[in-house]
């Protein structure tokens, strides 16, 4: 069988993974089964084993490799991580920021055995990655300490493969909710924000005027994967396909469109002359936009004399349903200080470690018991967004993702436009991604 592009680079890494099995100690072997032991011959530093018990571990140094963030989000974990190395002394961990092209890089240094103990994994390449081979199974390393029921659960199934294994576990999340503002509703005379997108649409029509519109609208599938599911859809198939051409996927899109189209009472940020949704909203040009975590303190900074609320997203079809955006700590199969990069990822995604990173607000817990404590579970802003986890659909569609994306977007911006109706929009997309994804195979 022929095979390109994806599977080029899978068979690189398989290449790179037998040799360096072949030069490694055979206690690397058991890795694959994520059995503890399988650490190298530096890892049992993490033990005194020396004679009397007088000496100190010899310093193991990890590298755990992420993406540039803020210089507050920065600072965070840093103190983070000095937490980690103030209870295991005998790591050090080395953080690199990639800055650019994130994905493009670990994948080369994945191929060139150079990538980190441990790195970041957005949930929307997970299923990708799992599919080269290159992540370490973390079920063997899993205490009853760690807790699992503690962690959301679709956002600890976003990292969970076909096989059972988890080879991540998430730091953070934000999901999408309801941003309103409490100045035109009250004005409008609408005590508060729809439950159901029925309501939605409804209240739109009462906000639209004097250049202003009800809703703000995202048109890219990232944002609109849940309505495609509202009614029973599906964005791909059990083949990894792009599926979303079907009367039940159509069924939830249509809403968007017709808003847009016949109502006329949502608009994209573009059609305002602004970036993104937070812009539009905090500049009056909508009542109402979906947007997540991020847009608390953007709005607050940017413009603080804003009157606005969150509450969840509205219902559709009957459905609570939302967007999750996360991001996991990932082992690097090729490690060769796997127990000290489990111990990395178990504080970082632990309760002590989750509770400092997430302190500040500026990125949200995954854990439960880590929302409930630092009382974003009540926040006036957060509730709404703690509340939607559960129920969320992590942002993941499968390992053609980038080609089932594109493929969506330029389509359905097109439908939202009214340049071609939304059902010649979805095939003609569903048809150039799936001859994309064959040509691969």
């Amino acid at each position: 069988m022929k095979r390109k592009g994806f599977t080029i680079l899978a068979v690189m890494l398989a290449l790179v993974l037998i040799i360096a099995g072949c030069g490694s100690k055979s206690n690397n072997d058991s890795s694959s089964s994520g059995n503890t032991s399988s650490s190298s011959s530096n890892s049992s530093t993490s033990s005194n084993s020396s004679s009397g018990g007088s000496a100190s571990p010899e310093q193991v140094e990890i590298t755990l490799n992420g993406w540039g963030a803020s210089p507050e989000e920065e600072e965070l974990l840093q103190q983070t991580l000095d937490e980690f190395m103030k209870k295991y002394p005998n790591i050090k961990v080395k953080y690199e920021v990639i800055s650019e092209q994130y994905m493009d890089v670990i994948k080369t240094r994945l191929i060139g055995g150079q990538a980190g103990d441990v790195f970041y994994l957005d949930s929307s390449e997970a299923e990708a990655l799992f599919e080269l081979n290159v992540l370490e199974p973390l079920n063997g390393y899993i205490t009853n300490e760690f807790d699992l029921g503690d962690i959301e659960e679709p956002l600890l199934n976003a990292f969970k493969g076909e096989d059972g294994n988890y080879y991540g576990f998430p730091k953070d999340s934000s999901t999408l909710v309801l941003f309103y503002n409490k100045k035109h509703f009250e004005e409008a005379g609408l005590s508060g924000p729809p439950t159901t997108w029925e309501e939605l649409r409804e209240y739109s029509k009462i906000l639209t005027k004097d250049g202003r519109y009800g809703l703000g609208v995202a048109p890219e599938l990232a944002r609109q994967m849940f309505m495609i599911e509202a009614f029973g859809g599906k964005v791909v198939d059990e083949d990894g396909k792009a599926a979303f051409d079907t009367p039940e996927a159509l069924q939830g899109l249509q809403l968007v469109i017709d808003q847009h189209l016949i109502d006329k009472t949502s608009v994209q940020p573009t059609e305002v002359g602004s970036g993104w949704g937070g812009e539009m909203f905090g500049q009056e040009k909508v009542s109402m936009v979906l947007e997540g975590n991020w847009a608390i303190p953007y709005l607050n900074n940017t413009f603080p004399d804003l009157e606005y609320g969150t509450a969840e997203v509205p219902a559709v079809g009957g459905k609570k349903l939302t967007m999750a955006y996360t991001v996991a700590y990932v082992m690097n199969k090729q490690s060769e200080h796997k127990e000290e990069a489990w111990k990395l990822i178990e504080f970082l995604t632990g309760k002590e470690g989750m509770k400092i990173w997430t302190s500040k607000g500026l990125a949200l817990p995954t854990r439960k018991s880590v929302a409930a404590e630092l009382g974003y579970d009540k926040d006036e802003y957060r509730a709404a967004i703690v509340a939607g986890s559960s129920y969320s659909i992590p942002w993941q569609v499968g390992k053609y993702g980038p080609i089932i994306m594109n493929n969506f977007n330029n389509q359905f911006i097109s439908a939202f436009l009214g340049e071609q109706t939304l059902e010649d929009a979805m095939k003609q997309a569903v048809e150039t991604a799936n001859k994309e994804i064959e040509a691969m195979q």
